[in-house]
């Protein structure tokens, strides 16, 4: 335990002290006025003239020696002692040491009396409460038969606990966003007549912030319906409060029942007022079961894939313009087939995105699983985050929307017609309307009470676009298992409004009895100018 020996003279201290006696070096004046150097001592004290064992029984930290295959304690220092109590010399350590037991030192202790070499173990924790970060040193001495270890723990139990303050209030954190996250996500999907629709979110792993993914279903008339993923590029409660208020403001402008394009538009401002620094993305999109496609927009978001009922999958292609809140750009619409028995998947980067990995591959691996998905939206949910690898784990949250178009068959669909007539003429094309839709419902096998309102709402909805309208004029009946849509379309683009008639006024009563009478009505300008007007009842259980 000795330290070799060294000599603390300095080099040059003769040469200096011969220096400082040398008369005449300093002139005279000068050193009247001078004070004189001290003279350096010509040794400074070696360090074999300290005590090993005081040097390490005033250290703070918690030092003991032990040795052999038994561990048997040789020395321990005042800190060990006044923090585990004394120890006995010659004893082991498996023994009298409950400690090495708690900190998992025995184990650790054998491996460096194996190997030679250095062993620490981390912030381990007594049953008192203490932690401590222990270091294990071989000790290579002829005195132990067997070697040694030069065992030496500090208390980190102040940064133990700081620690684990800051884990939990961070663990608060990231619940209190995953809640306001859940409760801003709609509660309840809502389902369309012709389209089945699953989704799901799952926040990132314990170590991941949650972000500000949403997704929504909005029903918006005559059969159409709007669906919408985004994601608000941020973390914690400020990317899920932003994102609450993108999504109600999306559900505002859907009712406004515009193209895709202008609703991004519209939201693309209000991003940027809501808060700069938060960019988020976004698709926008809207089914007409009539035409069988999606129109959709897309804000920077990742391209909406469609797989068709023998499993080819189809990517949607441009347009898509910068993230919401950059401004400065006109987005467009886009389309892509929706025919019956396909299913399209609207998702997030969370689903897709790998670190050191191209995005584009994970798309890819995207639509390779969902080429051999099949089942019930939800059913296709799940396999495509196990396809994918997404665990409770996941370093990133995401969200995906599941959207079916079924193919009907057999009795389910008989439960689903479509019926449309073209307006020609003048004047003459109300009456044909009215005995088309009679007819038309009457086959449908409507109650005659439902059938007499459709024939009642048809005439209105014709005589307002044969009065205010201009042409092409169609008629189009639709009946699903759930309700009838009455729809007239014109080339006019001035939507009509509900007003109260006076007395004595002979018209302008027509929407009003169409509000009345139906259990919803809305009106919306159509792609290249023009408008439809629609209303819908129930039917009856």
């Amino acid at each position: 335990m000795n330290f070799t020996r060294w000599s603390a003279r300095l080099p040059g201290t003769q040469r200096r002290t011969a220096a400082r006696g040398t008369e005449g070096s300093v002139p005279a004046a000068r050193g009247e006025y001078e004070q004189q150097p001290e003279p350096l001592p010509d040794e400074v004290p070696a360090l074999e003239d300290f005590s090993v064992r005081e040097i390490i029984g005033r250290l703070p930290g918690l030092v003991a020696l032990v040795h052999g295959s038994e561990h048997r304690i040789a020395y321990v220092n005042d800190a060990y002692a006044a923090a585990f109590g004394p120890r006995p010399t010659g004893a082991t350590v498996a023994d009298v040491c409950p400690e090495a037991h708690e900190l998992g030192l025995l184990p650790l202790m054998d491996q460096v009396l194996r190997s030679g070499k250095p062993r620490t173990v981390k912030s381990r924790k007594t049953q008192d409460g203490g932690s401590y970060t222990v270091t294990c040193l071989p000790v290579d001495s002829p005195r132990f038969d067997g070697g040694a270890v030069l065992v030496h723990a500090a208390d980190v139990t102040d940064h133990a606990e700081a620690a684990e303050r800051l884990r939990a209030s961070e663990r608060r954190h990231r619940e209190t966003a995953v809640t306001l996250q859940r409760s801003l996500l709609p509660q309840e999907l809502e389902q369309p007549d012709d389209l089945r629709i699953a989704a799901t979110y799952q926040p990132g792993g314990t170590d991941a912030a949650v972000g500000g993914d949403w997704y929504d279903v909005i029903t918006l008339g005559a059969g159409r319906t709007a669906l919408v993923i985004g994601d608000v590029m941020g973390r914690g409660v400020r990317a899920a409060a932003v994102m609450g208020q993108l999504r109600t403001a999306v559900r505002a402008y859907a009712r406004l029942d515009l193209p895709p394009h202008e609703v991004l538009q519209l939201l693309d401002g209000l991003a940027a007022e809501i808060d700069a620094s938060q960019i988020a993305t976004c698709v926008y999109a809207v089914h007409d079961p009539n035409e069988g496609k999606l129109v959709y927009a897309s804000a920077g978001h990742l391209p909406i894939l469609v797989r068709d009922e023998d499993g080819t999958v189809r990517r949607a292609e441009d347009p898509t313009g910068p993230p919401l809140g950059t401004g400065g750009w006109l987005h467009t619409s886009g389309t892509i087939a929706l025919p019956p028995g396909s299913t399209a998947v609207l998702y997030t980067d969370g689903l897709v995105e790998r670190r050191r990995e191209d995005i584009d591959e994970g798309v890819a691996a995207l639509e390779r699983a969902l080429s051999g998905a099949l089942g019930t939206p939800q059913v296709v949910c799940d396999r495509l985050l196990r396809s994918l690898g997404v665990t409770a784990e996941h370093d990133d949250d995401v969200a995906v929307l599941v959207v079916q178009h079924p193919a009907r068959k057999g009795a389910d669909a008989e439960l689903f017609h479509n019926a449309a007539l073209e307006l020609l003429g003048g004047v003459e094309a109300a009456p044909r309307a009215r005995a088309f839709a009679s007819g038309v419902l009457s086959s449908w096998r409507f109650p005659v009470e439902l059938r007499d309102l459709g024939v009642l709402a048809t005439s209105e909805l014709v005589a307002n676009s044969l009065k205010h309208g201009t042409p092409p004029m169609r008629l189009r009946l639709r009946r699903t298992d759930r309700r009838l849509i009455i729809e007239v379309t014109d080339g006019d683009d001035h939507l009509p409004r509900r007003r109260k008639a006076e007395t004595e006024d002979e018209a302008g009563r027509g929407i009003s009895i169409i509000a009345t009478i139906a259990s919803s009505w809305g009106s919306r300008r159509t792609p290249g100018g023009g408008k439809a007007v629609w209303c819908e009842f129930a039917l009856p259980d």
